[in-house]
Formats: C-alpha cells, structure tokens, sequence
C-alpha cells in the first residue's frame, strides 16, 4: 500500500539499546507498511561488506538517509529504527523530512525502570546473525546529547509496544 504524499511520513524512533525501539518499530510497519530502516542492520552489513569490525561512524546513518529520501519520494512512509543519539544526526533526518515534503514525527523512546532496562540489555538474543549486542556498560558509556526540540516521549517500561504504537498514530492523525 503506497501513501500519498500527504499522508507520507518519516517515523524516527531514538533511544539507547534495550528501549524497545526495534519491537515498537515492527508494530507500526505491521499495521501500515513502510520501508522500515534499521540502523544496525544497516551498519553491521557495512561492518560484514568491508571486513571491518571496528566502528563504521557515521556511514550507517549516511546511508539511511538516502533510503529514507529515495523511499519518501516514491511515496512510501519510512519508519527509522535508530538511537540518533546527536543534535547532528536528529538534524539530518528532519533535513530529509523537510527535503521530501514528508511529515516528521520524531519519538524518544526510554525505560524510566533502570532494572528493566538493564535486564532487557542482558537477557536479550541478537536478531541479526553475527551481530555483537551492546553490553549494559556499553549502553551506560553510550554518548546521548540531550533533546532541545519537540518529540514524543515514549516510556517502554509504562506502555506496550502495541500501546505505543497507537500512540504513534494518533499523533500522526493529529498533525
């Protein structure tokens, strides 16, 4: 199902690991489709194509920028699926909304329940073959500038991932 260009629009869903961004992610491309973008998906092909098991940088969100443009002028919704943890990487994806003419509808989503989330980090599978998950440390050292705009603040630890994504929609029918 394709969306019109006025009911096109890019989902950005921020947050650390273990938020529950990548379940709430698969709950809105199940109700609508949309070109979903996964940034670890995306990095760790980058990772696997140059043999490189070092950081990539900036080049998995790079190239999710330019899917997400190429799907919205096509006229499809993209769902991005990111930590976006810096004011330069937020700015970009509302630089593609804004190139595109899409709507953008930017959503921190966080675990107020610090033990949840910890247990989530730690028991969790990876769901990528060979991908290494990040450690509750590593989650902890994670650089995350604050937000100084606008979003939707999601707490996972408060509402499901279909509860969430209702959310979701009805601040996409709002706008």
């Amino acid at each position: 199902m394709r969306s019109t260009s006025e009911h096109r629009a890019l989902i950005v869903l921020s947050g650390l690991p273990g938020t529950g961004k990548t379940t709430i992610a698969r709950e809105l491309v199940a109700r609508v489709p949309s070109m979903y973008l996964r940034i670890d998906a995306i990095e760790h092909a980058l990772k696997t194509a140059s043999g490189c098991a070092d950081d990539v940088g900036p080049a998995g969100y790079v190239v999710a920028y330019a899917l997400a443009r190429s799907n919205l002028a096509l006229g499809m919704s993209v769902v991005a699926d990111c930590v976006n943890p810096l004011l330069v990487t937020r700015e970009a994806w509302r630089a593609v909304a804004a190139e595109t003419s899409s709507h953008l509808v930017e959503i921190e989503v966080m675990c107020s329940d610090v033990v949840e989330h910890r247990r989530r980090v730690e028991s969790r599978e990876a769901d990528i073959a060979g991908f290494a998950l990040p450690s509750w440390e590593a989650v902890l050292r994670h650089d995350y500038e604050a937000w100084g705009t606008s979003r939707l603040v999601i707490d996972s630890a408060l509402v499901s991932a279909n509860e969430a994504a209702d959310l979701i929609w009805r601040r996409m029918r709002e706008r």
